[in-house]
């Protein structure tokens, strides 16, 4: 039937699952596990996890690094939960809010031999739906009669895996004119992903012929610095000198991407604010988290461009791997072009770090 929902829906209403606390099955052939997000974790829940079997949280290698966990799968380590392990454990384990608090969390005994790749989907799906990157897993037989008779979403591995691993597909919803203070003929784009994320920008300037290279900006969302003028960082600055420059030149596309926080999400972007403050810096914060330095996917902005007409650009950027990726996804970048402005005594470490550890040519 076509109401039966695709294994991208699916993967959808996980997500939406784990953001509530609520469990989903994950299926591999006959093997199966019940996963939920740490950060969401009950303590009625816990309880519930514990009468099917060994509860394990699963971690990303980043975390378990932190931790001084032996980490055995690569990137995800499998943490086995002591009996008198609580929600507070659990989340003192995912979360490092209270790390300096608590230093010693162990000894933590990390799981060796079998497949990771159930609990490594798992931690996934938690990114996806910008939670900490952490999630309870127990084993289960039968999975697909699990879900069935307890009403929880089942994604199955085989099918799911291609999807997770691939950007998905994204189409213009609608555009119409939008002047703004840059330029009066302005037009606004706007995009929708099919798995259910949230929505893409396009800001077009002027009318750039598709036939040369447009000047063009991917600019990741930054909530604190583009509406609310933070001083930590230099993305208010980088947006507004982006728009002038594109309105003087009477031409160019600027995509707004929503990817707050180098892919993580605002939560977490504030989480590793708050570990900053203890000393620690952009990077540092972000694995301590448990996440990568950048977890963002430039893809979506090929992707987008290719769907206005544009195959060559002249990218405003000082990262490189911009025009890296956007050179591997069929995207021609003709020159780069430098955007340095915004450097201020309070975010002067953080574009030192970005230059020094992220490649950023400041």
């Amino acid at each position: 039937m076509t109401l039966v929902p695709t294994i991208t829906e699916l993967l959808a209403r996980a997500r939406a699952d784990m953001r509530m606390g609520v469990p989903i099955v994950l299926s591999n052939d006959d093997i199966g596990i019940i996963a939920i997000a740490a950060e969401a974790l009950s303590k009625d829940r816990l309880a519930d996890i514990r009468s099917v079997g060994q509860p394990v949280l699963a971690i990303t290698a980043r975390r378990a690094e932190t931790l001084k966990a032996s980490c055995y799968d690569d990137d995800v380590a499998r943490i086995a939960l002591p009996d008198g392990a609580n929600v507070d454990w659990i989340g003192n384990l995912a979360d490092p809010a209270n790390d300096l608090n608590a230093p010693m969390k162990g000894p933590l005994n990390a799981i060796r031999g079998g497949d990771a790749a159930l609990q490594r989907a798992a931690i996934t799906l938690t990114k996806q739906a910008r939670l900490l990157p952490a999630a309870l897993v127990v084993e289960i037989e039968n999975p697909g009669e699990c879900a069935k008779n307890n009403g929880l979403t089942l994604i199955d591995l085989a099918k799911a895996g291609p999807a997770l691993a691939t950007p998905t597909a994204i189409h213009s919803v609608v555009s119409a004119r939008l002047p703004l203070m840059v330029s009066q003929a302005g037009r606004l784009h706007v995009f929708r992903p099919e798995d259910g994320g949230e929505e893409h920008y396009a800001v077009e300037i002027g009318r750039p012929n598709r036939d040369k290279p447009v000047l063009a900006r991917l600019h990741s969302a930054c909530f604190t610095g583009d509406l609310l003028g933070s001083l930590k960082c230099d993305c208010g600055p980088q947006l507004r000198a982006a728009l002038k420059q594109m309105g003087d030149q009477e031409a160019g596309i600027l995509l707004y991407l929503n990817q707050e926080g180098r892919g993580i999400g605002l939560a977490n972007k504030m989480r590793a604010y708050s570990l900053q403050d203890q000393g620690y810096d952009t990077v540092e914060a972000n694995h301590r988290l448990g996440f990568e330095d950048d977890e963002r996917d430039f893809r979506i902005g090929s992707a987008i461009l290719s769907e206005l007409g544009f195959s060559a650009v002249r990218l405003l950027t000082n990262n490189p791997a911009k025009v890296e990726m956007m050179q591997a996804n069929g995207i021609d970048v003709a020159e780069r072009v430098p955007l340095k402005v915004g450097l201020n005594p309070l975010n002067a470490k953080y574009l030192d770090t970005k230059a020094k550890k992220s490649g950023h040519i400041l």
